[in-house]
Formats: structure tokens, C-alpha cells, sequence
């Protein structure tokens, strides 16, 4: 299961290891390692949201998103998405973009493409990080049956409870960033504003074709094919997977803004950039997410889902509060990293009180 996952993966990173290495040397490859091992490192909760999104995805659907959705996310974000707010931003056209893209110029340097690229990060981190946080919000108000940080979800389902309170707690947060970030404020309140709509659009389109969180649909939609994957839940196609599909679309460009703008940190180089980021980093999380489908993980370590979401957060914050202070990419993994550990770690101890609690309920009818 493991290497038919991965497979590609791994034949993908050693194509981009070798075309970095004959396109700039010894430096280009290392330079193409660091940045897939940043982009894997941003996205493992990336990967778990996605998965509880697939899983709810029919096979061919599910190939769509390793096939045209890779497509999207090595062209599309890794290369289009820089040179469109380059062009934008210095109101140049495409050739135009293209060419300075290639001159690998100092993004310290005005002007340069890094440099405009950098010059951007305020609205790029405003449309990620609210349509993150809403993203976060939307669950982590809901009232579940499995709590993970109980402290702290008990309180916020109960808040949830109150009519649009995850569009309230995202409006003050916008309005606080828009505050603080100085002469960009109009900027960055209009991209935030787009974020927010952007959610409810994606969000609301699954609504309209009456997919809910368990991808169960409306029995009146006879296009919708609906059978049971792997994992047990209920499996969608036709109107209602096209809008999972550009749902998830949209989550993973979002997911990889942070890592698109921090790239620059390591190298003005696009196409070490397109190598490490899109063809090594983005293939890895989508077999990651992938392998956690066909594996049942989510439903076998239920906690993954809330440490997936408390590091959604957590970037949504990153992302609002780079509007105004740089913050380390390092911190960004890490945080992550960490939230899935713990989440993974906590489902580890409670399966295993689960398993005992059981064993000793077995074992009462014999005693006594």
C-alpha cells in the first residue's frame, strides 16, 4: 500500500532532484531538497483536511484530484499564481512578468520579482488567512460528540450556538488586521473581504447540491452515485463531487500561500521553486493525503481532525499577523507538526483506554 501510494512520488522527486542538479548544479539541488522538505513540512495538516474532503469523493473523482488538481497545484499556484501578482502588482503583462521571473533578481532589491512578490504578502496573507480562519471557525464552533482540547472546544461549541458567530469572530479579526496594517489597510481589507466570500461561495455551492459534512446527499439527486468507500462514509459524484473538488481546490491554494511567499526566503529562483515546492512537496501531500483515505487513518485516530484544524488556525493567525510583523517559516511548520503529534498521540492513548475499557467489560460476566 505504502510504495503503490507513493510510487509516483517518489519517481516525480527524483526527475525534479535530477533536473535541478543539471539546471544549476550541486546548489540547485540542495536548494530543491530544502524547499520540498518545507513545503511537506507546512502541509501534514493540509493533507488530513483534504483527506476527510476525498474520502467523501468517488474513485474517479479521487484520480482527478492526484491528476488535473496536481496540475493546479504545480502550475497554478507554484508558477501562474506568483507571476499573476507580480503582474498585477507591477502592472506588467505576462512576457513581461516572465522575463523578470527569470532574471532571479535579490528580493531585497526593488523591484525584482521576489521583491514584488514580498511587497504583496499583506493581501495574499489577508485572502489566505481569513478564508483559513472561517475554515477553522466553521469547525471548531460546531457541537461534536468527540472533543479533543475539551477545555477549550466545550466553550467554543457553546459559542457556536449563537446565529453567524464564527461570521462575527471573522469580521472583528479582519477589522483588527485592517487597524494595524497602516498605509495597506484598504488593500487588505478588501482581500480579507474577498477571503470571506470566497468561503461562503465554495462552501455554500456544496449546501446548494446538498452535501452535508458527512457527504450524505439529497436521495432526490439521481446523479449523485452514492456507495460506500473505504472508511464507511457515504461517497459522492457528478454535481455534488465537482463542488468537493473545487472546495478542496481552493483549501490547498489557500494551504499553500504561506509556503509560496516564504519560498523567496531560500531562493528568487522560479524554477527551483516550481521543482521544490510543486513537483517534490505538493506530489508528496496529495499521496499523503491519499494514503490516509485508503488507510481509514482519519477514522482510526479521530483526534487528527481537530489537531488538523487547531493548526489551521494557527496559520490563519500566522497568516493575519505577517500582514504586519515577518514570522519565521520554521514556526509556521512546526506549529503543524506539532498539533498533528499531539492530536495523533492523544488517539494513540484513547483507543488504547477504549481497548481496555472493553477488554475489562468482556471480562465481568467471567468474574462473576
Amino acid at each position: 500500500m505504502f510504495f503503490k501510494t507513493f510510487g509516483w512520488s517518489f519517481v516525480v522527486t527524483l526527475i525534479a532532484l535530477v533536473i535541478a542538479f543539471l539546471y544549476g548544479g550541486p546548489q540547485a539541488l540542495i536548494l530543491c531538497v530544502i524547499l520540498g522538505i518545507l513545503e511537506i513540512s507546512l502541509s501534514f495538516d493540509n493533507a488530513v483536511v483534504n483527506a476527510r474532503i476525498l474520502e467523501r469523493m468517488n474513485p474517479f473523482w479521487q484520480k482527478m484530484f492526484l491528476s488535473v488538481g496536481i496540475i493546479i497545484a504545480v502550475f497554478g499556484m507554484r508558477i501562474l499564481f506568483p507571476l499573476l501578482i507580480v503582474g498585477v502588482t507591477a502592472n506588467l503583462n505576462p512576457v513581461e512578468a516572465v522575463s523578470l521571473a527569470m532574471e532571479k533578481g535579490d528580493p531585497h532589491t526593488p523591484g525584482s520579482y521576489g521583491y514584488l512578490l514580498h511587497e504583496a504578502h499583506p493581501q495574499i496573507a489577508a485572502f489566505g488567512g481569513m478564508f483559513l480562519l472561517m475554515l477553522f471557525l466553521d469547525f471548531i464552533l460546531a457541537d461534536r460528540d468527540i472533543k479533543w482540547i475539551k477545555f477549550l472546544e466545550v466553550p467554543l461549541a457553546r459559542l457556536g450556538k449563537l446565529e453567524g458567530a464564527s461570521l462575527v469572530i471573522g469580521m472583528a479579526a479582519l477589522a483588527v488586521a485592517g487597524a494595524v496594517s497602516g498605509e495597506k489597510q484598504g488593500i487588505v481589507l478588501l482581500a480579507g473581504l474577498f477571503g470571506l466570500i470566497t468561503y461562503f461561495l465554495v462552501n455554500g455551492l456544496g449546501n446548494l447540491f446538498d452535501v452535508d459534512e458527512d457527504g450524505d446527499i439529497d436521495a432526490a439527486d439521481a446523479d449523485l452515485v452514492v456507495h460506500s468507500g473505504p472508511s464507511g462514509a457515504a461517497q459522492v459524484a457528478g454535481k455534488a463531487a465537482l463542488m468537493l473538488f473545487l472546495y478542496l481546490e481552493v483549501i490547498d491554494a489557500s494551504f499553500s500561500f504561506d509556503g509560496v511567499i516564504g519560498a523567496f526566503a531560500i531562493t528568487s529562483d522560479p524554477i527551483i521553486i516550481a521543482l521544490g515546492l510543486g513537483f517534490i512537496g505538493a506530489m508528496f501531500v496529495r499521496s499523503l493525503t491519499v494514503f490516509l483515505v485508503r488507510q481509514g487513518t482519519l477514522d482510526e485516530f479521530e483526534y487528527l481532525d481537530h489537531g488538523a484544524h487547531w493548526a489551521i488556525g494557527a496559520l490563519a493567525a500566522i497568516l493575519l499577523v505577517t500582514i504586519v510583523v515577518p514570522v519565521n517559516e520554521v514556526v509556521t511548520g512546526l506549529i503543524g507538526v506539532v498539533f498533528i503529534g499531539a492530536a495523533f498521540i492523544g488517539s494513540v492513548q484513547r483507543n488504547k483506554r477504549a481497548l481496555a475499557a472493553e477488554q475489562a467489560q468482556s471480562l465481568e460476566p467471567a468474574n462473576s
